[in-house]
């Protein structure tokens, strides 16, 4: 049988690493997204594209879903961020009678989704967490505010990114925080908030119900907002321990399918603390593909049943690869010490790119299209020049 894979959320940058990891590796691939003028739809690599309703209209999305599928258009299906990812789930019971999903039940995915539920796991299996509180009531909040340390960090339980982040110095700013936050996202936790100068590290997975079948580490060296948000320079990079601790952690859970667990270092003992669980593909899958854990591919070995049973790649480290157009750009102009940055800015040698591909420009050419589509909106500007 002949496979044909739906790549979902087109638009977003990591869709095109993963496309061109599956493309050139011979396999049929359509994608998918609710907007028109999405990158991934431009990549040499993408047969056809389909425009399907927004996944916030859950029953909507999923009956296209069937529908397509019966159709065949695809028979595995790929969601690869949080829009997708969260009605797959629900429904996943139903949308693998008619195509295969290899990722995680919905109440699994909740499990890491939530970084409460993320936190308490991590207590259990020993796994170092900041100092964290988190509420079930205002009531609560307002028992125990006088007990959280300055400065912390206010996030949202459910949210990815550096969606809802709120950092907080003084005492008097974190009831306003706190309620402000809550609106949008209710009942967030409070963390202490590490000091600057430690590294952030990321260790990824691919799982078969629960059994580590390949493994990635990488260190963060830039990012935008510069104050935290998404990689934008990022290199390869090993820690025994740590990769242990990680797969501990998802592979009590039973995870199946990709994941990433995030730590960030703190300079006070030098202990890599859990930041949280991230339950789909990451931005930065292009830094595992270039050093040789082709992710994607081996996702869809695990969908078919075809995965080698022999131990995880091999990757190489350190390298680097980048996130240039906007992201290390803006970074630059955003950084009061861009030309003391290490490394360079200006120095590119022996790096891979999120976008750049010199053998597949589409992308860059589909995201310029959307950034024109978008410019006189709000939200456009809210994400390459200020946040959310």
């Amino acid at each position: 049988m002949t496979h044909k894979i739906l790549v979902t959320d087109a638009a977003q940058r990591k869709s095109v690493p993963i496309i061109r990891a599956l493309g050139r590796a011979g396999i049929h691939l359509v994608c998918g997204e609710s907007a028109r003028y999405s990158m991934g739809f431009y990549s040499k690599y993408c047969r056809k594209s389909y425009i399907y309703p927004d996944p916030e209209k859950e029953d909507d999305f999923i009956e296209w879903l069937i529908d397509q599928a019966k159709q065949g258009v695809f028979s595995i299906l790929f969601p690869i961020d949080e829009r997708t990812m969260t009605p797959v789930t629900r429904h996943l019971a139903t949308l693998q009678q008619y195509m295969l999903v290899p990722v995680v039940d919905y109440q699994t995915y909740m499990m890491a989704h939530d970084k409460a539920k993320t936190i308490e796991m991590a207590e259990k299996y020993g796994v170092p967490i900041p100092k964290t509180w988190w509420f079930s009531t205002l009531d609560q909040f307002h028992d125990r505010r006088n007990e959280i340390e300055m400065p912390c960090i206010i996030k949202p339980r459910i949210s990815s990114g550096s969606r809802g982040l709120r950092y907080i110095n003084e005492r008097d700013a974190l009831e306003r925080g706190f309620l402000e936050i809550h609106q949008k996202y209710p009942y967030p936790l409070i963390q202490d908030c590490l000091p600057p100068g430690g590294a952030t590290l990321g260790v990824e997975f691919l799982l078969n119900h629960g059994k580590v079948t390949a493994f990635f580490m990488h260190r963060r060296l830039r990012e935008y907002p510069v104050t935290g948000g998404p990689s934008t320079l990022r290199e390869s990079a090993y820690d025994k321990d740590l990769i242990e601790m990680a797969s501990r952690l998802l592979c009590s859970m039973g995870w199946h399918g990709v994941a990433m667990v995030e730590f960030k270092v703190d300079p006070r003992d030098q202990v890599a603390k859990l930041m949280e669980i991230n339950p789909k593909f990451w931005g930065s899958i292009a830094l595992p593909i270039f050093a040789g854990v082709n992710f994607p591919h081996l996702l869809y070995q695990l969908a078919v049943g075809e995965l080698p049973l022999e131990s995880s790649p091999i990757y190489r480290y350190p390298v680097r690869c980048r996130w240039l157009i906007p992201g290390d750009i803006l970074h630059f102009i955003a950084n009061p010490n861009r030309f003391q940055l290490h490394p360079s800015f200006f120095d590119f040698r022996g790096e891979s790119d999120d976008l750049i591909d010199r053998n597949d420009l589409g992308p860059l050419y589909g995201m310029f299209l959307s950034f024109l589509s978008q410019v006189f909106t709000e939200n456009i500007w809210k994400k390459y020049i200020g946040r959310e």
